[in-house]
């Protein structure tokens, strides 16, 4: 199969079955998103979901979060990965926020990834969710999957995989493609064990081809 027609086939896929894909964390402003994605770096959804209910109640907007020091943030997010690095992170994000943005987050990409905490991954989620810009996050699950399925070829990095997935996915679907990817590795193309079985992407999968030249011997 031609990797474009592997990209058709994955397109139409989610086209038909999860339209409307969309990240699983918890928000309700451009803000909350921002804090919910920068705690989320390497720690669970499901995580980050229990933590931010008690953070936004205390600090429900950039100026209270920038008042705050970095030991106050701590006690409220102790549970996730890193704790000390994210509240120093997310009070210095706070802090220039309202200092040098007048409290609005940014739209563009690399702007974002001025603020204290914000990567690229974290940046292209917030333009692509919030602002709708054809921008794709890869995060482990995106890189895993990816390759996997074979969208994406000899890609090493992060960067790599996110320039071949942009070169080859239609515009319009650029955004939603993050969400598509992320929950197909979240509950199926698992890291250890791959839920082939129940998988509708077989047919197309690079990785499945290759599971089942191995159990058949075939060289």
């Amino acid at each position: 199969m031609q990797k474009k027609e592997r990209y058709k086939a994955f397109v139409d896929y989610f086209s038909e079955h999860q339209p409307n894909a969309e990240t699983e964390l918890h928000y309700s402003n451009p803000y909350e998103l921002l804090v919910a994605v920068i705690l989320s770096a390497q720690c669970t959804d499901k995580r980050i979901n229990q933590v931010t209910p008690r953070l936004f109640e205390r600090f429900p907007d950039a100026e209270s979060l920038a008042a705050a020091s970095s030991d106050e943030v701590f006690t409220y997010i102790r549970s996730v990965s890193y704790p000390n690095n994210k509240a120093k992170h997310l009070v210095g994000m706070a802090q220039k926020l309202v200092h040098e943005f007048n409290s609005v987050v940014p739209s563009d990409v690399k702007t974002l990834q001025t603020l204290p905490g914000v990567g690229r991954k974290t940046a292209n989620v917030i333009a692509s969710v919030i602002y709708d810009v054809p921008a794709l996050a890869v995060d482990t699950h995106v890189f895993r999957v990816a390759n996997r399925i074979g969208l994406t070829s000899n890609a090493r990095t992060p960067l790599a995989v996110e320039k071949q997935l942009v070169k080859y996915l239609p515009k319009d679907k650029i955004a939603v493609a993050h969400h598509w990817l992320i929950l197909h590795g979240r509950y199926i193309c698992v890291a250890r064990k791959p839920k082939c079985e129940i998988c509708p992407l077989t047919w197309f999968c690079k990785y499945f081809e290759y599971v089942k030249i191995q159990k058949s011997g075939i060289k």
